[in-house]
């Protein structure tokens, strides 16, 4: 069944949930948008005063949460009802959406910002080389493989990621091209981690008993916020158990 975006401003096309980039607006969505969402949150308040790049941008809700603290941001991406969409649903003046491949982008900027989209590409080395030359610092995320894909697999069933990382491998591939590389970890708070507790205690087989799950989840599903996600230094936290993996990388 296709899932498309609810209750857009007049004038702005829905976009419909295909997989390949998170959107808003998307009830079944929520969880997956409030866990990027809280990644953006996370930078927008990093990059204060910046010029900023935001690579993949998709929807661009997250260029949006940026602009709200950066000096002037580009949102960049290929895909053309992206671009028209974003265009028309951000309208902010300090924010601009470029339609064009992440490879080619090549503008000077303060920041980088390379969301969940690396695990995308086909030679993902050329591309952090070009990054670490166009901005002094970059923001980069990837899901953790350990988390997302079943156990001992290569990589999870999304057929758009080409290849997933554990840390390791994820901080193999960063610290070649850049001088100084920090992980940190997005893991569940509040009433996920709480969730997650339940789940690890059993709630699963009850709310399948008492058929109870699809009402549970109707209401549970759309409740989740960002604040619910929390990140995590590499010494905070065990890595291998994250969601997903944020790189601060210096040029």
């Amino acid at each position: 069944m296709a899932h498309l975006q609810q209750d857009q401003p007049p004038g702005v096309p829905a976009l419909e949930l295909t997989g390949e980039r998170t959107l808003p607006d998307v009830p079944a969505e929520n969880y997956w948008y409030r866990r990027h969402l809280a990644v953006y949150d996370w930078i927008a308040d990093r990059v204060r005063g910046l010029r900023v790049a935001d690579l993949a941008c998709g929807e661009g809700y997250g260029a949006a949460v940026l602009a709200g603290t950066a000096a002037d941001v580009i949102g960049v991406d290929a895909n053309p009802e992206a671009h028209e969409h974003a265009r028309l649903r951000y309208p902010l003046p300090n924010l601009r959406f470029e339609r064009g491949l992440v490879e080619e982008f090549s503008e000077p900027r303060d920041v980088i910002v390379f969301l969940q989209t690396i695990e995308h590409i086909h030679e993902p080395e050329r591309l952090l080389m070009d990054i670490a030359a166009a901005a002094p610092l970059a923001y980069i995320s990837t899901p953790n493989r350990l988390t997302l894909a079943p156990e001992g697999a290569e990589k999870s069933d999304n057929p758009w990621h080409l290849r997933e990382y554990t840390a390791a491998e994820y901080r193999a591939l960063l610290e070649p091209r850049f001088s100084e590389v920090r992980l940190f970890g997005l893991i569940h708070a509040r009433k996920l981690r709480l969730h997650q507790l339940a789940l690890d205690l059993g709630w699963d087989r009850v709310h399948k008993t008492l058929r109870i799950s699809k009402p549970f989840y109707d209401r549970f599903t759309p409740a989740i916020s960002a604040a619910d996600f929390t990140l995590r230094d590499q010494s905070e936290c065990d890595l291998d158990a994250a969601l997903d993996f944020v790189a601060v990388c210096r040029a």
